[in-house]
């Protein structure tokens, strides 16, 4: 189909723009209609953030519950077949969870309490590697101490108080364990309740349409959940096998430990592998001869995270449950926004969840071919 160009004006001609069918606005009411139910569906979405923002202290742990508690009950849904009754299987798989969960815990704390008692040993070292950066920050701070007369501010002192820090520090658990128990709590009741919860949901449709309808949405969800979890847990396993023989031929300290670490926190994309790299930069300063190879060790791991982070994974989680990558990043930079670590955790599951929602509800249709 051959377009129309318009003749060229004088500005067009200025500028170097070509414009094809230009054309006057011949409804203007439909354009005031249109930008009004923009502007609706805008402060109805801003609405919805602001609210999800809000309310993360009880939404996290209850939206965390329900994703885990979606993946994992296909657990519950075998013990059934096997007439093992649902209160008894969803006890179990959240005993087996606690389980795990304690023993990742007690397998760190042992080098934890290890680092823990060597702290002034750690600090002196760290000072002694450290002076390579004596220069540059004298440099900076004689550039604050100028800015500061040529300003008129002078530097404020924060000295620490230990009360305030106990504070803040009490101040950050206790909402972290009353989370924890909204968690656990939502996770198993869901769990008990999911088998009956999923069939009321599909009999209150009065239409056998929706009724199937409900049921291919349930399905599709808990199926894609789990595969989403089984994906991501062969990638973080290889990406901790690798991390811990790449550890080992460099002969860093407890390369299994390091291993499992890089394992158990790349469920949390980006930031769990920064962590990792800092932790790894830090015990570096401390065990290794040098700078150059204290360093050694955190380059090879972001050169890993970044082949794992950037290529591997959304290549294979983006085919196997055909999630877009580019969509799969701007889902972690939101949720991450949003609701910080778990937040990040959670995108990739509620974006699965979201497609396939829509996907039932809105079906593609055969796309056209546009022109151009």
């Amino acid at each position: 189909m051959n377009q129309r160009v318009s003749p060229p004006s004088e500005e067009t001609e200025q500028l170097g723009l070509t414009i094809t069918d230009p054309e006057p606005l011949r409804d203007i009411p439909t354009v005031w209609r249109i930008a009004a139910l923009v502007a609706t569906l805008g402060m109805g979405a801003l609405a919805v953030v602001a609210g999800l923002y809000f309310g993360r202290s009880i939404l996290l742990p209850v939206v965390t519950g329900l994703i885990v508690g979606v993946t994992l009950s296909p657990a519950v849904k075998l013990g059934t077949r096997y007439r093992v009754p649902a209160a008894v299987s969803a006890v179990l798989v959240v005993v087996l969870l606690v389980v795990g969960i304690a023993a990742l815990i007690t397998f760190f704390a042992a080098p934890l309490t290890e680092w823990i008692a060597r702290a002034p040993e750690v600090g002196a070292v760290m000072t002694e590697k450290m002076r390579v950066f004596d220069y540059p920050l004298s440099v900076l701070h004689d550039i604050k101490g100028a800015i500061a007369k040529v300003t008129g501010t002078t530097p404020i002192s924060v000295e620490t108080n230990p009360t305030e820090f106990l504070g803040t520090a009490l101040g950050v658990i206790t909402p972290a364990i009353s989370q924890f128990v909204v968690f656990f709590g939502t996770l198993l009741f869901f769990l008990v309740t999911s088998v009956k919860l999923r069939q009321k949901l599909v009999v209150s449709f009065v239409t056998r349409e929706g009724r199937l309808l409900m049921l291919r949405i349930w399905n599709d969800i808990e199926e894609n959940l789990a595969r989403y979890l089984a994906t991501m847990s062969a990638i973080n396993l290889g990406l901790g096998a690798v991390t811990a023989m790449i550890l080992a031929l460099i002969h860093f300290p407890n390369p299994l430990t390091f291993g499992l670490l890089a394992f158990a926190l790349n469920y949390v994309p980006y930031i769990g592998a920064a962590i990792v790299a800092l932790v790894l930069a830090g015990v570096g300063l401390v065990s290794q001869p040098t700078l150059g190879q204290a360093l050694l060790a955190p380059a090879l791991f972001v050169a890993l995270a970044t082949l794992e982070g950037q290529i591997i994974t959304p290549n294979v989680v983006g085919r196997r449950l055909t999630l877009n990558p580019f969509v799969v990043f701007l889902a972690l930079a939101f949720w991450t926004w949003l609701w910080g670590p778990i937040g990040a955790f959670l995108a990739v599951p509620l974006l699965i969840v979201s497609f396939v929602v829509l996907s039932h509800l809105l079906p593609r249709e055969e796309a056209s071919t546009l022109p151009g």
